[in-house]
């Protein structure tokens, strides 16, 4: 008898509506890894190498949802956080930041430049993925269903 637990569930994607993330990262790794682990039917993943570029893209796409690193050469995630909200069309469109940083200055800084969620590296992608989906349920809800 085996001691490894066996599911007997089969394997579901958490991403299970359509949604289009972008993922800005300067590492081509971690942007690899978003598009392979984040991807499914209907949960399309497009990426950025730079802020400029990822400021660039969600000015003229339609996007659901960013996931933002912080430390990127050229202006940075939080600039680049801090840009978005300066921006009708994206003032309420959710914002991850995932990085390597866990101190309490960043991540208070994140917030306080609008970030929605904060996501420490390395990723746990299937946490990472039902994150997603709870941060995007609460974004669509009306304000008045707010706690």
């Amino acid at each position: 008898m085996s001691s490894v637990h066996q599911s007997s569930e089969t394997f579901t994607y958490v991403l299970d509506e359509p949604v289009r993330i972008l993922v800005v990262d300067h590492d081509p790794i971690q942007r690899e890894f978003a598009f392979v682990y984040l991807s499914t039917p209907v949960a399309t993943i497009e990426t950025a190498e730079t802020a400029e570029t990822g400021l660039s893209r969600l000015m003229s796409e339609p996007f659901d949802i960013a996931l933002i690193d912080i430390d990127m050469p050229g202006i940075g995630g939080f600039e680049t956080i801090r840009r978005i909200r300066e921006i009708d069309k994206l003032k309420t469109m959710p914002i991850i930041v995932v990085t390597g940083r866990e101190d309490v200055d960043s991540i208070d800084r994140a917030y306080r430049v609008g970030a929605t969620s904060f996501v420490v590296k390395p990723v746990n992608w299937r946490l990472l993925s039902y994150q997603i989906r709870y941060v995007l349920r609460e974004a669509a809800r009306p304000l008045s269903q707010m706690p």
